[in-house]
């Protein structure tokens, strides 16, 4: 047993106060006159006997009770696990979750309200001069700060529900920032949560061993839930008035199967398409609704579904951009090719502008999804970097050769890029010998493929090398499997070579049936749109075409009254927005720059929260080992558990208790315990 406060116990001298006081009693005695010296002795005697043994028992209660009372000023405790070095100056870390998962219904409200009532009882269980921090998934920087108690308090009463969903590790990080700066104080950290599976990424969670790590775990039921978690569209570039397909992938996270589930899928706030699934249990599966019916402009859509108890991921947003026309850019050498001409101007739908290759406007390129460059003998170092950047982005670059090039200048201008170069021309008349069909331009473009088809017939081309690493995929082959024409990734774009120029006097590809429907093919699968929506709390950068703003026209996210001013970075060929935590609303927002509206962007919660399945104790232990004894809060308060572990097992409650009895036992002792009842003896 250990004290808070020994210098309580010299008090302990003053119980020689009883003990001189009952030593000398100085009562003075009263005289009784009786017939009969023989009766009165044995009286006297027998008075005597009994006057002591009362004396004697107000004596030990009477010290008893002033020991108990000196003890409790002493604060006896037994010591906790983490009561090495009670009363000195405590610093404690409460992470409350305010994750969406948090707002599930138990027999106290919400899960986030039985949160911030267990971080006041944490806190309550500490003295009135330690120092608290509140943290909470939001990682806001107010938090990295200590509180008083009363201001921790008001702290937790203004938490709300978050986005944001941080792994266990990421939160013991935080904690440890703060704490490992209080040199001279107790550390201790507390994590209130209901502790979801998706709370680990697998790996043991590293912890300061300095400080005293303890899990309060709220309980929870599994609810069924099913959410949207992705989508896409099957279409690349998206025309006004044409039929469009939207691949939705539900998860069904419950145990059990989900049955006729209704989901509606909402364009600029009118219903597209409406549809019932039902989902086997812990399974996903991906449904296809088609709409059509679009204007030019930036859509907004919504897919909504109805799935109770759990609704905060009942609506998923995406937006795309319907574009009037399509840019499309023709570098040559100074004269036109009629074929790329002839190519573009069948479809009013593809804009294409010509220049030279010395007039070109780099500054313009990323507006351009696709990219011809043809007939150019040799590529000047400017273009050729400009160019790579381009593809770097995400642009498509397609390259025809010109039929005088100079193959030095092409190997030093593709190889970079990772795309085969022409090596070497070789004359001979030949014949393309395969299409590959598995190739996204030619995939699903056949309804049947003849087993004798016309191919383009080639009389002299360029042989196309290229490094070991290079992840080409053709598009036409010649015999011997020499590439006609192939496709490179490079960057986050893609580079597409061609073994012949667009010349008839090297093949009859220009001419042939299958040139113009891969030219679109490309086209239509070229360009580098922004993506169908955003995570909140996972994409931390959002990057849009190159936008230009100052002080005075400053780049706003916009939605409804809600407005919020990204930070801004320009990088080559593109904007870059960091939003940070500014967002704490899902929605479909507008890029706007000034009054005009740049892009609309999408973001949805992070499906992390949707899986409601949870860690048991056995589960924390495993993950978290240096942790303290996982608190199951239950309806009792934490804060004698709080307070046995971090003090040990306070007695000055029981000094005070067993005072008080003694104190009620003299008490009883001089009110009821009668020693002058006389006993007279008479003789037989």
């Amino acid at each position: 047993m250990h004290f808070l406060y020994p210098a309580f116990l010299f008090a302990l001298l003053s119980l020689a106060i009883p003990v001189i006081i009952h030593l000398f009693n100085f009562r003075r005695y009263q005289k009784v006159y009786f017939s009969n010296v023989q009766f009165l002795k044995e009286i006297q005697e027998q008075q005597a006997s009994r006057r002591n043994l009362k004396e004697r028992l107000i004596l030990a209660s009477r010290l008893l009770a002033l020991a108990f009372l000196v003890l409790a000023f002493a604060r006896p405790y037994i010591p906790g696990k983490n009561a090495a070095n009670s009363g000195k100056l405590q610093a404690v870390s409460v992470f409350v979750d305010n994750s969406y998962s948090m707002q599930t219904l138990n027999k106290e409200g919400t899960l986030l309200d039985e949160a911030k009532r267990r971080a006041k009882e944490i806190a309550s269980a500490y003295n009135i001069n330690d120092r608290f921090q509140l943290l909470t998934q939001d990682f806001e920087g107010k938090h990295q700060r200590l509180l008083s108690r009363d201001e921790f308090n008001d702290a937790v009463d203004a938490v709300k529900i978050s986005p944001q969903s941080r792994n266990i590790q990421q939160i013991v990080n935080r904690q440890q920032t703060l704490l490992s700066t209080q040199h001279n104080a107790i550390l201790s950290a507390y994590l209130v949560s209901d502790f979801q599976k998706n709370m680990t990424n697998g790996k043991s969670v590293k912890a300061d061993s300095s400080i005293h790590f303890n899990l309060v775990q709220l309980k929870a039921s599994e609810l069924p839930n099913v959410a949207v978690d992705s989508a896409w569209l099957l279409t690349a570039v998206h025309r006004p008035g044409e039929s469009e397909k939207l691949v939705v992938r539900l998860h069904n996270y419950a145990g059990e199967k989900a049955e006729k589930i209704p989901l509606k899928l909402q364009i600029n706030g009118s219903q597209k398409a409406l549809g019932s699934f039902t989902i086997d249990a812990r399974s996903v599966q991906n449904d296809t609704l088609s709409f059509s019916g679009l204007q030019s402009g930036w859509q907004r859509g919504e897919i909504q579904l109805q799935d109770n108890p759990v609704t905060f991921d009942n609506q998923f947003y995406f937006t795309f951009n319907v574009k009037q026309q399509m840019p499309v850019l023709l570098i040559d050498g100074g004269v036109a090719n009629p074929f790329l001409k002839a190519v573009f101007n069948t479809d009013p739908f593809f804009s294409a502008k010509r220049v030279t290759d010395g007039n070109v406007d780099y500054a313009a390129l990323g507006t351009f999804p696709l990219i011809v460059l043809s007939d150019v003998k040799t590529i000047s170092t400017g273009l050729a970097q400009q160019l790579k950047t381009y593809t770097a982005m995400g642009g498509t670059l397609m390259i025809f050769p010109s039929v005088d090039a100079d193959l030095a200048n092409y190997k030093a201008f593709l190889q970079p890029m990772n795309a085969a170069w022409p090596e070497k021309l070789i004359a001979g008349d030949t014949k393309v010998s395969a299409i590959n069909l598995q190739n996204p331009v030619f995939k699903n473009i056949f309804e049947s493929y003849p087993q004798k088809p016309d191919l383009p017939v080639v009389k002299k081309y360029y042989q196309l090398n290229s490094a070991p690493n290079s992840n080409g995929e053709s598009l036409m082959e010649l015999p011997g499997r020499q590439y006609l024409w192939a496709g490179y990734n490079s960057g986050k774009g893609k580079v597409y070579v061609s073994a012949v120029p667009l010349d008839d006097d090297f093949s009859n590809l220009p001419r042939h049936a299958l040139f113009v429907p891969v030219m679109f093919r490309i086209a239509l699968l070229s360009g580098h749109d922004q993506p169908l929506f955003y995570t909140m709390g996972e994409d931390e950068s959002i990057e849009v075409p190159p936008v230009q703003s100052n002080e005075k026209q400053l780049l706003k996210l916009v939605k409804g009254g809600q407005a919020i001013i990204p930070d801004v970075r320009q990088q080559e060929g593109s904007t870059l927005l960091y939003v940070s935590d500014q967002l704490q609303e899902t929605g479909n927002y507008e890029l706007k720059k000034g009054d005009s509206t740049i892009s609309v962007l999408a973001f949805n919660d992070n499906r992390k929260e949707s899986d409601m399945s949870y860690l048991n104790g056995t589960d924390l232990k495993q993950i978290f080992p240096t942790a303290g004894a996982v608190l199951q809060a239950g309806q009792a308060s934490l804060k004698g558990e709080v307070s046995e572990l971090n003090f040990g097992l306070q007695l000055w409650k029981l000094c005070i208790i067993l005072a008080l009895i003694f104190l009620a036992a003299e008490i009883l002792l001089i009110r009821y315990y009668k020693s002058d009842k006389q006993r007279i003896a008479t003789q037989v």
